[in-house]
């Protein structure tokens, strides 16, 4: 009986792997083919928008799935971003879809999620002594899954530079340890530096929430930190 279980198990198991390998590999072309196509950037109109030859992405992490998008965002954008969310700064700033209009078609393109999907960029900014405790970005509750289903995954842009501490850490990524803070850590630590971006999923190329996920905000040390984030469903949400 256990040997014809096994035999039964052994096809949808290797389904299921090559799936979640074929969809990596995947990903993995379509950012490499974002660099390589930066060779035509000055003859595509679309190029400066993209900032194509500017993006460069680094994959820090399969499980759970992380991307780092350096020079993701302009200083200029970055500066503008901060700008008409520091009359209205409170525990947390939307930015508009017309004002953010190019840089949400960005976050579309590289994340490969319909930006109808998404949710309004939210600015936020951390003091000294400021942080975020551990947390996923995934809905646990039927009441948020109403509009656009459950969140797919989350787009983290930093606006600022000279930040000590405030980063970003993921708590289960990686086997080594990482500075958050000025503390000594296990798992993976991004550095908050102007114009880079983090993408991460908070869903498994299985469809099921990735409690690996799970994520904080450093204390922040000196200077102030900002961020601009996009969280992306699994739906149309506007």
């Amino acid at each position: 009986m256990a040997r014809w279980r096994a035999r039964r198990l052994l096809p949808l198991v290797t389904f299921v792997t090559l799936g979640m390998i074929l969809g990596s590999l995947l990903q993995l072309a379509f950012h490499h083919r974002l660099d390589g196509y930066s060779l035509h950037a000055d003859s595509d109109p679309e190029a400066g928008l993209l900032r194509l030859g500017y993006v460069k992405p680094e994959v820090i992490s399969w499980t759970p799935r992380i991307i780092v998008f350096h020079n993701f965002l302009s200083s200029e954008e970055c500066d503008y971003l901060m700008a008409i969310a520091r009359p209205r700064l409170q525990m947390s700033t939307v930015v508009d879809v017309a004002t953010g209009k190019a840089i949400e078609k960005r976050i579309s393109v590289f994340s490969q999620i319909p930006k109808e999907n998404g949710e309004l960029i939210q600015v936020l900014r951390y003091e000294a002594s400021q942080y975020y405790r551990p947390h996923h970005d995934y809905f646990s509750d039927t009441f948020n899954l109403k509009r656009g289903g459950q969140r797919v995954a989350t787009m983290l842009m930093y606006l600022t530079d000279g930040v000590e501490g405030g980063e970003t850490h993921f708590l289960q990524a990686g086997d080594g340890e990482c500075s958050c803070g000025g503390n000594v850590v296990k798992g993976l630590c991004v550095k908050p530096n102007k114009g880079d971006a983090v993408l991460f999923w908070s869903m498994g190329l299985d469809g099921n929430t990735d409690p690996n996920s799970i994520h904080s905000g450093c204390p922040v040390l000196k200077g102030e930190k900002w961020s601009a984030t996009k969280w992306m469903r699994q739906k149309m949400t506007f």
